[in-house]
């Protein structure tokens, strides 16, 4: 065999990818792609840089496209892991809950989560790129992928995640791309217009490189290569490194070329030109081919670059001795060789050696070798498993059997859409859709068009799905339950999509074709997506329609049983009856995790120990639930699971006052569901960020997470009750706008009002109650009225409802009941820290007017807390109030690394900067004064001096001065 071991011509190439291999050692990841065409040399320079980062103590993975034709989803990813497991050990628990995750690829890492998120090729990619991180800890990865031209859709998104994702990585991905039109180059070329990755033209090479790469396949030097036989090899490849190689064997095998003791010779005859056929010598090979060795080597060529041996005896029946025989003799071993992966598979050394061999195949010959194949393939594949039924298909449209085929794409669709590869089974069900239009294949066709809807709504193309979904009513063949089923799928589908009009249209269309006789069966799961509709529109009733359809429902679907169609209806029970009676809300969250279990639904019964977890630290501030839930989630492989556990760990750090904590939990889970694009948690904690800041007072960082917010496409007004009640009210009374409190809160539960919600803690039953209070507006009589509702349980509720008792009994003259009452609400109110010392702030005021209690001390303990969190205006309400008590108060005066430095080095002290920021809302001396618990007079001295301190002419430029520099 005359080829070369060396890679030649290829250094710039080769110290390209080289610096890109030492940036990934040292943490900074990124993507390469080697585009070029057939043969000029990718797959070996490929493997000369998994050499070199092999040599440089790297882990590789390394993987490449269907090894046969099909479209295999994934098959480049499952093979990069194989291989990186067969170089050594991996820990797949050190992953967390994206261990379970690659189970979809690597069985013996477990198995996947059984429900949608498992099916997300982003939390796959999540999952691939965290792999990578930890292979490569301390010493740098590479993934190399090859034949990319060639890789399934589900592969590709993978890719194009990992791309932008790589740089924090200590990986490096190489992957290999023909360059002819296809969505792997259209990827590569898009990111690196982007940035986000390097693609190398991979050219031909020049008459030197191809001197060299002759003379070592002739094991001579370049300059002793004769320049007729460089003329010739240059007027046939073209620099083609694949052609140069065949030619040289082809010319020396011709004795066109000679070899003897003084180097190499040019025969005495030698043609002006290679003739066209020799040219092409792969396609010489083949014609010279003994029948029986070309005829099985086609049969191999049929099922795709590579081939199993089994199959091809089992076609032609040869013994294997013989077989083997034929395929390590001359010439038939130029042309294939031992599959470097796959064990008693042989591969053909090149693709333009099978386009060869299927190109000097006739139609007839063509069809007749595909039914022996495929007759082989199904015998020693029974049922075909993996990609043999796709294989089955394609090789009975080459016999010219199209119904046959278009009901084995038909199954391969259906198989993909089972593995969450739905783009793949889109692709494939298109397919069999324009096969099984013949006469007599109105089911078949049928069955096609029903799993390929499915197969829309689950890759998102919900338009099609809808928009195609009338074609099945036209064609017949489905009888109207299972109709039904489907177009309640698609309303599932559409609603995720925030489509909640054709929703309900599809809801309407299944209940339709059951009919007014329906089975209370099969109207559950119609149900239960139309309780979740219901949620999304406004109104007074909704709460109570969709609690009837989940209760409905949720009754029939634990009878039938419906376990899944339960836990959905029970859970949405649990939260649509949690504002009336919490205890009913958590028997109903038992009953869910109670068929999840029983029904071995492990994901379902996670998301209801969240919900019981998150009932828990509501009524009793246990966490340990939703800590169980997370540490269950990890090890399930529920990611999105474990992202809703830590965002509602984060809500209840907000209200204990562990604000780092919570600010670490909304920071990391962000991090992942932004990348992740998980829409809805992505809402919700952004919605936690903006409460976080309203519980620091810091209404700059709360309006800005609100913007970002309604960026991420968040509905303000369906979160009023929050955004209103516990995130912008709070924000006001660290400001001491009591007045502003008060509106805020009023928002939040006229909104709720208006369109009840299953969202808690919008303030009805617990501060609204303390603030009214303290107002006067509400007496015990109502206190008791709303502490006697059930849904005032709430433990973060208690205290606020009975502060609010204390303040009105201290009013009424009760002084030692009310001191009582303010002891039991500073015991229910332990774990809540910010919300306790706030509450206790205000009833120490009544106290003091009214005589009864402990104020002193209280407003001691308040001040010092506001003053340790940096809540200033809090902290000057508590002194001032102690000065009012007749206590000399020492002046707090930190606060000054607040202050800007230009301001700083102008003498401006704490309290003119908390003046100055004051005047950002072109606030009156009077209303500042009252903030900050000052007199008049003494604000208008500090503006005076911030006036002559800044240099600006009056105190309009300096309230312009002030916004420009808190805005700034």
């Amino acid at each position: 065999m005359y080829r070369s071991s060396k890679l030649i011509g290829r250094d710039a190439e080769l110290r390209a990818v080289q610096h890109s291999l030492e940036s990934a050692r040292s943490g900074r990841g990124g993507a390469v792609f080697l585009v070029g065409e057939s043969g000029v040399g990718k797959s070996r320079l490929a493997s000369a840089v998994a050499e070199l980062a092999a040599g440089g103590n790297m882990r590789v993975m390394r993987g490449r496209s269907s090894a046969i034709g099909a479209v295999v989803p994934l098959r480049p990813l499952t093979e990069a892991l194989l291989s990186l497991l067969r170089s050594g050990p991996v820990d797949p628990t050190a992953l967390g809950p994206y261990g379970p995750i690659l189970g979809r690829l690597v069985p013996d890492w477990g198995r996947p989560p059984a429900d949608q998120e498992g099916a997300s090729l982003v939390i796959l990619a999540e999952a691939v790129l965290r792999l990578t991180g930890l292979a490569g800890r301390d010493r740098g990865c590479l993934l190399l992928l090859d034949d990319l031209q060639d890789a399934d859709p589900e592969t590709l998104t993978v890719l194009e995640y990992l791309i932008d994702n790589l740089s924090l990585q200590p990986t490096m991905l190489l992957g290999a791309i023909r360059s002819e039109s296809c969505p792997a180059l259209t990827i590569a070329r898009a990111a690196a217009q982007r940035g986000q990755c390097k693609v190398l033209e991979i050219g031909r090479l020049d008459r030197d490189g191809l001197r060299r790469m002759a003379g070592a396949c002739l094991g001579t030097a370049p300059e002793r290569l004769p320049v007729e036989a460089t003329d010739l090899l240059w007027a046939g490849s073209a620099g083609n490194p694949f052609l140069i190689e065949e030619l040289v064997a082809g010319m020396v095998d011709a004795g066109l070329l000679i070899g003897g003791d003084r180097g190499w010779r040019m025969a005495d005859e030698v043609p002006a030109a290679l003739p066209a056929t020799f040219a092409r010598s792969m396609t010489q090979g083949v014609a010279g081919l003994a029948d029986q060795t070309r005829e099985l080597l086609s049969m191999g060529a049929l099922i795709g670059q590579r081939f199993p041996l089994a199959v091809v005896q089992a076609a032609t029946g040869l013994a294997e001795r013989e077989l083997l025989d034929q395929l390590t003799a001359e010439p038939a071993a130029q042309l294939v060789a031992v599959d470097d992966q796959l064990a008693e598979w042989y591969a053909f050394r090149h693709q333009l050696t099978r386009d060869a061999l299927l190109t000097l195949l006739g139609p007839a010959d063509r069809a007749d070798l595909a039914r022996a194949v495929v007759r082989a393939v199904e015998t020693v594949f029974p049922g075909l498993p993996g990609e043999w039924c796709q294989v089955s298909a394609t090789l009975h449209l080459e016999a010219d059997e199209p119904a046959a085929a278009g009901r084995l794409f038909t199954e391969a669709g259906r198989r993909a859409l089972a593995q969450g590869a739905a783009t793949s089974a889109v692709a494939l069900l298109d397919r069999a859709m324009g096969l099984l239009g013949g006469d007599g294949a109105a089911a078949a066709r049928a069955n096609a068009l029903e799993t390929l809807l499915y197969a829309l709504a689950e890759a998102g193309l919900v338009e099609r799905a809808l928009s195609s979904v009338g074609i099945l009513d036209q064609i017949g063949g489905v009888e109207p339950r299972r109709r039904a089923q489907l177009h309640t799928r698609l309303a599932w589908a559409a609603a995720v999509a925030g489509r909640s009009t054709d929703a309900l249209v599809q809801v309407d269309r299944a209940r339709q074709l059951l009919g007014p006789d329906a089975a209370a069966e099969d109207l559950a799961p119609i149900d239960v997506v139309a309780a979740h509709l219901v949620l999304d529109t406004a109104g007074q009733d909704q709460l109570t329609t969709a609690e009837a359809m989940a209760r409905r429902a949720a009754t029939v679907a634990e009878a039938v049983p419906l376990p899944v169609v339960a836990c959905q209806a029970w859970q949405l029970l649990g939260a649509l009856t949690r504002h009336r009676d919490p205890d009913e809300a958590t028997e109903y969250l038992e009953r869910a995790r109670t068929v999840a279990a029983q029904h071995h639904l492990p994901i379902w019964e996670i998301h209801a120990l969240i919900r019981l977890g998150n009932d828990d630290a509501l009524r009793d501030a246990d966490l340990s639930r939703l800590e169980q839930a997370r540490e269950r989630a990890s090890q399930a492989g529920a990611v999105t699971a474990r992202y809703q556990a830590e965002a509602s760990l984060a809500l209840h750090a907000i209200l204990h006052g562990e604000f780092d904590t919570a600010g670490t939990l909304i920071n990391r889970v962000l991090a992942a569901t932004t990348r992740l694009k998980l829409l809805e948690t992505t809402q919700y904690v952004l919605l936690l960020r903006a409460v976080l800041a309203g519980h620091q007072g810091r209404r700059r960082d709360m309006d800005g997470a609100l913007t970002e917010f309604r960026r991420w496409s968040g509905d303000q007004a369906l979160h009023a009750p929050r955004v209103h009640g516990l995130a912008r009210t709070f924000c006001a009374l660290l400001e001491e706008d009591r007045p502003r409190a008060l509106d805020e809160l009023s928002r939040a539960l006229t909104a709720e009002e208006q369109s009840p919600t299953v969202f808690h803690l919008s303030g009805r039953h617990g501060l609204h109650l303390l603030l009214r209070a303290m107002s006067g507006g509400v007496d015990l009589a109502t206190v008791d009225a709303v502490q006697a509702d059930p849904a005032s349980r709430l433990r973060w509720d208690r205290q606020f409802a009975l502060f609010a008792r204390a303040v009105l009994l201290g009013r009424c003259g009760a002084a030692a009941e009310a001191t009582a009452t303010v002891a039991e609400a500073l015991r229910v109110g332990a774990p809540y820290a910010t919300g306790r010392h706030l509450a206790l702030r205000l009833v120490s005021e009544s106290a003091l007017d009214e005589g009864w209690g402990n104020p002193v001390e209280w407003l001691r303990g308040v001040e010092e807390y506001f003053h340790r969190t940096d809540v200033p205006a809090v902290a000057s309400a508590c002194r001032a109030l102690l000065r009012q008590a007749g206590v000399r108060v020492t002046q707090r005066r930190s606060g000054a690394g607040d202050i800007p430095a230009e301001l700083r080095s102008a003498g401006v002290t704490v309290r003119e900067f908390e003046v100055l920021r004051m005047l950002i809302g072109r606030l009156s001396n009077r209303e500042i004064a009252g903030r900050l618990h000052l007199s008049p007079r003494t604000v208008e001295r500090h503006v005076s001096s911030l006036i002559i301190k800044t240099g600006l002419p009056n105190r309009i430029a300096l309230s312009e001065f002030a916004t420009k520099m808190v805005s700034g």
